[in-house]
């Protein structure tokens, strides 16, 4: 595994200061994976920045990247769920993410994610 991406339940999972994602976040950095956030999972969960200081504070960290959900990224999240039979692009953004990068998936939705992607590795928060 070379790092994590996160989606839209891991954040609120830290906005809400689960411990556990927490440390599975802090043990990722000590270790210098790499940590990714698709940007349209960003959308699913901003709300009101001056009362999101943990997601503000894990979003601008210099050791996470987010991920431009670009025309070509749109396109394929589309065909991808084409594909699976779903209708979330923001998962399918969330699994072609962690698929191009090798990473495991904090998710809170990992049913879909399978549908989506049966190879993902997940961990469930």
């Amino acid at each position: 595994m070379k790092g994590l991406t996160l989606d839209a339940g891991a954040l609120i999972a830290l906005e809400r200061r689960d411990r556990r994602v927490a440390a599975l976040l802090k043990v990722a950095q000590s270790h210098g994976l790499e940590i990714s956030v698709p940007t349209g999972v960003v959308g699913q969960v901003w709300r009101d920045g001056s009362r999101q200081a943990v997601i503000a504070r894990v979003l601008g960290a210099n050791d996470v990247e987010l991920v431009v959900l670009d025309a070509e990224t749109a396109r394929a999240s589309g065909v991808l769920c084409g594909r699976a039979g779903t209708s979330d692009v923001i998962d399918a953004s969330v699994a072609l993410c962690a698929r191009e990068r090798g990473h495991k998936v904090l998710t809170s939705d990992p049913d879909d994610l399978r549908a989506l992607d049966s190879s993902l590795e997940l961990h469930v928060v």
